[in-house]
């Protein structure tokens, strides 16, 4: 099975703390439309297998109207294979989810909404500068819940003068909604980033890893109380609602990235997409996919499996590593495992190393530590 990721490059306004690849102008769009459909079509030839996901990410998707997201995905239909029953996300922000948009979504193949709600509270978002408020935040979730089931919200904690108290009401707040999926990420600060920019100037104090830490295992044991699987660093889903598209990306399955700056991966290589509008669709008008390929060596694809695995419920199998990259890497890895697994970060059962709750947090760090450097 194989995902697609289609990355739509506008947005409203840019948001602080964002280095994602996008444009606030979308005097490009209906050329971007068309040049991320010939893409489309001129790699159909990489995807031997069924399309199980489709995911629109951004940038924000849904500046986009329903018809030409549409477009989008009749195109994939059209050139590749698609299960009967694909996952098909679409990231939203609560200020393009007004009841009539809604309407126009649920009666199209969207069947899954991933909403960057952030936080509920005015101060934080305009902390963030989005492009909503905490009421439209409220509003759109009252009537997406209407129209369709799987729906996830993004939270971000850490926010710089956000009390246990104030993250944990927009926990609850998020949980009043009904909502089956929740992803929450700390606010990190991203070189070159409006953020980074303020927090030098000393107008935005630098979020603190102890409160995004502390807030982080708040958020796990609320959702778990609640019936929530914590299935992945960031993600915490109800049974039959995690996220299949990104579950991929985590399981090593190939994926292909549709836009500029979009990544794509085989197995054996990564590509990425360049990161500029005008000379993706220049090229693509040409016939040529403007890309950067990578060719991964043995201890790349070993250091990715590390990486993802260690993120996911799923863990890192012993034996999978010693069967796809042979005993060195075994050996290697049970002996790196050993002080981790004695200061109770890692744990092992039935050949599978997972990270242990103390262990969560840190469990990029954790990998880092088991990675196989080449000499």
């Amino acid at each position: 099975m194989s995902s697609f990721y289609i990355h739509i490059p506008f947005c409203k306004q840019a948001c602080h703390y964002c280095d994602f690849h996008f444009s606030t102008s979308l005097k490009k769009k209906d050329e971007m439309i068309q040049a991320l459909a010939r893409e489309i079509v001129m790699r159909k030839n990489e995807v031997k297998d069924e399309v199980e996901t489709i995911y629109f990410g951004g940038g924000t998707p849904s500046v986009l109207s329903a018809t030409e997201i549409n477009f989008l995905i009749d195109v994939v239909y059209k050139n590749y294979k698609v299960i009967e029953k694909p996952e098909i996300t679409l990231e939203a922000n609560p200020d393009d989810l007004y009841l009539e948009k809604i309407k126009e979504f649920a009666s199209s193949k969207i069947n899954r909404l991933s909403i960057g709600v952030q936080s509920f509270f005015e101060d934080d978002l305009k902390i963030m500068n989005r492009a909503h408020n905490a009421n439209q935040a409220k509003t759109c979730l009252e009537e997406v819940t209407k129209y369709f089931d799987n729906i996830s919200v993004d939270l971000i904690y850490g926010i710089p003068n956000m009390s246990n108290e104030k993250w944990i009401q927009n926990i609850d707040t998020a949980l009043s909604f009904d909502i089956p999926h929740i992803s929450s990420y700390a606010l990190t600060v991203e070189p070159k980033t409006a953020l980074f920019k303020l927090i030098e100037k000393g107008e935005i104090s630098k979020p603190k890893d102890e409160v995004a830490e502390n807030h982080f295992f708040i958020l796990a044991q609320k959702l778990q109380e609640k019936g929530f699987i914590h299935y992945e660093l960031s993600n915490f889903g109800k049974e039959n609602f995690f996220s299949k598209n990104n579950t991929s990306y985590w399981s090593g399955k190939n994926y292909i990235g549709i836009g500029p700056s979009a990544h794509s991966y085989s197995g054996t290589y990564r590509s990425w997409n360049i990161s500029n509008n005008s000379i993706y669709i220049k090229e693509i008008l040409k016939g040529n996919i403007p890309n950067e390929i990578e060719e991964l060596s043995l201890s790349d694809r070993y250091n990715e499996y590390i990486m993802t695995g260690l993120r996911t419920i799923w863990g890192v199998s012993l034996e999978k590593v010693k069967n796809d990259f042979g005993q060195q890497y075994y050996d290697y890895l049970v002996k790196n495992s050993e002080k981790l697994i004695s200061n109770q970060l890692l744990q092992i059962n039935k050949q599978t190393l997972t990270v242990t709750q103390k262990g969560k947090f840190l469990s990029d760090g954790i990998a880092s530590e088991l990675f196989f450097i080449s000499e």
